[in-house]
């Protein structure tokens, strides 16, 4: 027997998005008695509620005015958005597997902008 996965689609969602859809799940789950919330649940949702720094529409105007910047795509705005660097060394450990270095106004740029949310 073969069993063919296909990727269907893609989306990127902050970690505080994740934490609105999980707490969702989870609260659908305690309201149906013959359920038992799952292991994987459980645990995920209790990572996204002690990672989770900002709330999700927060999360999403940070990640729309990062993407505005030439220098900042999707995945990268995202993983920004969860991480909220708060200097140029951590900036740069996101940006440790990309194919270009930022200059220290580019840095600045992305800082100055994730400052407003920290």
């Amino acid at each position: 027997m073969t069993i063919f996965k296909e990727k269907l689609d893609e989306e990127y969602v902050t970690i505080a998005e994740a934490k609105t859809v999980l707490n969702e799940v989870e609260a659908e789950r305690a309201d149906d008695e013959e359920r038992d919330l799952q292991y994987e649940l459980a645990r995920a949702v209790e990572h996204v509620n002690r990672h989770a720094s900002l709330e999700a529409d927060e999360a999403q105007e940070l990640v729309d005015q990062l993407q505005e910047l030439e220098t900042v795509n999707a995945k990268t705005a995202h993983l920004i958005a969860d991480l909220l660097p708060e200097d140029r060394t951590e900036l740069r450990a996101i940006y440790a597997k990309e194919r270009f270095t930022l200059d220290g106004d580019e840095l600045d740029e992305i800082l100055d902008i994730v400052a407003q949310y920290a």
